[in-house]
C-alpha cells in the first residue's frame, strides 16, 4: 500500500513538471509580427539579393573631395598603334645671332626666355672694320662717280673717233670694275646693319633673324666675338611638331591624314591631340623604326622642344564608351563606378533631440545629426572594364544607367572609403 502510494506522489510530479517546461516554451515563442530578431539570425539567408550599396555625403565632405562629374566619352581605345617619341621644331624655325667681322660686345639688351620679334636688336657690338668699310664704300663712290663720267667722255670721242677704241674700252672697264665694288660695299654695310649713306659709326646693332623665344645667351659685356659664333639662340614653338618612332610591323597601318592621340610623360596625363602630314622613308639609325610627324592642334599648351611623350595612332573607327581610369574602383575583385542620384536638402536638428541633448541623452544610433544644408546621395554600380589606354578605360555598366544621372569620373576612392567605412560599421550605409 505505501509502495502504491509512493508511485502515485511521483507520477503526480512528473505530469507539474511537464506542464512548468510546456508553459515556458510557450513563452519563448514570438509571433511572426515581432520585430525582435534572434541572436543567430543571418539576414543574408534572408535575403538572396541584398539593398544596392548606397553612401550619403554632406555638403562639407562633397566640397572637400573634389568630386568631379561627368558621363561616358567615346574613344578610341581598339584600333590604334602605340608610338613613343618627342617634341620637335623644324630648322627653320630655330635662329643663332651672329656676326659678319671681329668685335667687342658693347651692349646686351635681352635675357633668356624673353620675348623677341624679327628685326629687333639683341645687343651691340664694337668694331674698327666697320669704319674702315665705310671708308671704302665712300672711296668706292667717289671713283665710281669720276670713272662714270670719263667713260661718257671717251664714249663721246670714240664715236666721233677722235681717240682709240682701246681707251674707250679700257674706261669702260674700270667703270664696271669699279660699279660692281661700290654695290658689294654697300651690300656688306646694309647686313651688318649699316646706313651706307650715314656718318661713320664703330658700333653696329646685332638683330634677331626670327620672332620667338630666348633660349641662349653666349655673351656678356667685353666679350670678344669673331664670325661664325653664336650670340644668342631663339627658337619659334609656333611650329612645334611630334616625331614619333613607328616600328616596322605597325608601318602599313599608318597613313597621313590619321588622327594622333598623345601624352606627356611627365606632365600628368592632359591628352593633346593632333595630325600626321607626314611619315618617313627610312629607317631611322638601325631601330627598324620610321619617323612619322604630325602636327599638334591644341597648340595652347606649354610645349617646349624635346618632350617625350606617349602617343595613339588611330588607325580605325571603332570608338568605346570610356571613363578616366580613376573613376572606376575596385572591391572584393569587382570593378564599381559611382554615380549621383539625388541632392537633398538636409533638415536641422530637432528641438527635441536638442532638448535631449541638454538633458545629458544622446541617440547615438550610427546616424551623425548634421546642420541644415545639402547632402549628396551616391549609388554604386557594377561595370566590366575593357582596353585601357592613355588614362582611360573601357567601361560597361552591368545595369542601366539613366542618361540623367552623373557618373563620378574623380573622387571616386574617396567615396568608396567612406562605403567601406559604413560596412565596418563606423558610418552611415544604406
Amino acid at each position: 500500500m505505501n509502495i502504491i502510494r509512493g508511485n502515485t506522489l511521483l507520477f503526480a510530479v512528473g505530469i507539474l513538471f511537464l506542464s512548468l517546461v510546456s508553459c515556458s516554451q510557450k513563452e519563448g515563442v514570438k509571433d511572426e509580427s515581432d520585430t525582435e530578431i534572434p541572436e543567430n539570425h543571418d539576414p543574408e539567408r534572408n535575403h538572396e539579393h541584398p539593398e544596392t550599396e548606397e553612401i550619403e555625403l554632406n555638403e562639407a565632405q562633397f566640397s572637400a573631395s573634389d568630386i568631379e562629374l561627368g558621363t561616358f566619352t567615346p574613344k578610341n581605345l581598339s584600333e590604334v598603334v602605340n608610338a613613343n617619341g618627342y617634341t620637335k621644331l623644324p630648322p627653320q624655325n630655330q635662329a643663332d645671332v651672329s656676326v659678319f667681322v671681329s668685335g667687342i660686345i658693347k651692349s646686351i639688351v635681352v635675357i633668356e626666355g624673353q620675348a623677341v620679334r624679327k628685326g629687333q636688336v639683341i645687343a651691340t657690338v664694337e668694331s674698327p672694320e666697320f669704319t674702315r668699310l665705310q671708308q671704302e664704300y665712300l672711296t668706292s663712290k667717289s671713283n665710281l662717280e669720276f670713272l662714270k663720267l670719263e667713260f661718257e667722255r671717251q664714249r663721246i670721242l670714240s664715236e666721233e673717233e677722235v681717240s682709240a677704241k682701246k681707251v674707250f674700252q679700257r674706261t669702260k672697264a674700270e667703270f664696271d670694275i669699279e660699279k660692281a665694288r661700290f654695290a658689294s660695299l654697300k651690300k656688306q654695310l646694309q647686313t651688318m646693319n649699316i646706313n651706307p649713306n650715314s656718318g661713320p659709326v664703330a658700333t653696329v646693332p646685332a638683330v634677331a633673324p626670327i620672332s620667338g623665344s630666348i633660349t641662349e645667351v653666349n655673351i656678356k659685356i667685353g666679350s670678344n666675338v669673331t664670325p661664325g659664333t653664336p650670340l644668342v639662340s631663339i627658337v619659334d614653338n609656333s611650329q612645334l611638331h611630334v616625331d614619333l618612332l613607328v616600328y616596322e610591323k605597325d608601318l602599313q597601318k599608318v597613313r597621313t591624314g590619321q588622327s594622333v592621340r598623345f601624352v606627356l610623360t611627365n606632365q600628368g596625363n592632359t591628352e593633346i591631340k593632333g595630325t600626321i602630314f607626314s611619315v618617313g622613308k627610312a629607317f631611322e639609325n638601325e631601330t627598324k623604326s620610321v619617323a612619322v610627324h604630325a602636327d599638334i592642334e591644341n597648340e595652347k599648351q606649354q610645349l617646349i622642344p624635346g618632350m617625350y611623350v606617349n602617343a595613339l595612332i588611330d588607325v580605325g573607327a571603332n570608338r568605346v564608351a570610356a571613363l578616366p581610369a580613376e573613376a572606376i574602383v575596385k572591391s572584393e575583385g569587382k570593378e564599381f563606378v559611382f554615380v549621383l542620384e539625388s541632392i537633398r536638402e538636409s533638415k536641422p536638428q530637432s528641438d527635441e533631440n536638442s532638448h535631449d541633448a541638454k538633458q545629458g541623452h544622446s541617440h547615438d544610433d550610427g546616424h551623425s545629426h548634421e546642420e541644415s544644408g545639402k547632402s549628396y546621395h551616391f549609388r554604386r554600380i557594377e561595370v566590366k572594364t575593357g582596353t585601357a589606354q592613355l588614362g582611360y578605360i573601357q567601361a560597361t555598366p552591368l545595369e542601366d544607367i539613366p542618361a540623367d544621372l552623373k557618373i563620378v569620373l574623380k573622387g571616386a576612392y574617396y567615396i568608396q572609403s567612406h562605403l567601406a567605412k559604413g560596412q565596418g560599421g563606423g558610418g552611415h550605409s544604406h
